[in-house]
């Protein structure tokens, strides 16, 4: 058999921006690391677009936060910011990602949002993780070897800012204050009192109270200080209802 991969990881975290990742299911992600689990973040874009900072200014969050999180992988597509779309290279570019890496599970973004590259990246998301499964469909490797097909057993869909009722919620009550921690390593996204860049719906005051008070509210849908809540696409296969408990 040719093997093209890394070693596995258990959970994988795609997201649109850097930053997503990290508001979007950062507790669940450090949960699963303090469990012994391989987790890692694929970015598909720089950020390049954002209203603050820049993109090489993001490049560099993104490695403090991802030493933050002590991740075991990190990496960045290059997407272009806002104009990404659902082409052959872009497919290619994540099923190659997802081949090597070989994930159990994929976490995606927020299947509609505010911002209308979270909706287009979870679909695009969701058509990579099922070509990734189709053994015609061919990919290479950085070596130029041939990765065999795989397909992750679970796709969730993290919430963001917009409100969406979740499928399942995870308890990241231990983790909250270091989820809160690797989201400031994107100082330049933030509230800065002394900033001259323009002002986002990010960039007031107000965003970490509501931070806190979308993770408490997820919470308490499972009776528990903070959550992070995920949508699914599938049915959960179960063969034990005392594993949910």
């Amino acid at each position: 058999m040719n093997q093209n991969h890394m070693s596995t990881l258990d959970v994988l975290a795609i997201a649109a921006h850097p930053d997503d990742a990290e508001l979007g299911c950062g507790g669940t992600l450090m949960l699963h690391q303090k469990l012994g689990r391989r987790v890692g973040i694929l970015d598909l874009t720089r950020g390049e677009l954002g209203s603050r900072g820049s993109a090489d200014l993001r490049d560099a969050e993104a490695r403090s936060a991802a030493a933050f999180m002590r991740l075991d992988y990190r990496e960045q597509l290059g997407m272009a910011d806002g104009l990404f779309e659902e082409t052959e290279a872009n497919l290619l570019s994540i099923v190659r990602a997802i081949r090597l890496t070989r994930p159990r599970v994929i976490l995606a973004n927020a299947l509609s949002d505010r911002h209308p590259d979270h909706g287009r990246a979870a679909h695009l998301v969701r058509r990579a993780v099922f070509m990734s499964g189709l053994p015609k469909f061919e990919t290479v490797g950085d070596n130029n070897m041939k990765q065999d097909a795989f397909r992750p057993d679970l796709l969730l869909h993290y919430i963001q800012d917009h409100f969406r009722k979740p499928d399942l919620v995870v308890d990241i009550t231990p983790f909250f204050h270091e989820k809160m921690e690797a989201i400031r390593c994107y100082t330049s996204q933030f509230h800065d009192p002394t900033s001259k860049e323009p002002q986002t719906p990010i960039s007031g005051a107000d965003f970490f109270p509501f931070l806190e008070a979308r993770a408490r509210e997820m919470g308490r849908m499972i009776g528990v200080p903070f959550g992070e809540g995920f949508e699914l696409h599938n049915p959960l296969k179960i063969n034990d209802f005392t594993n949910l408990i």
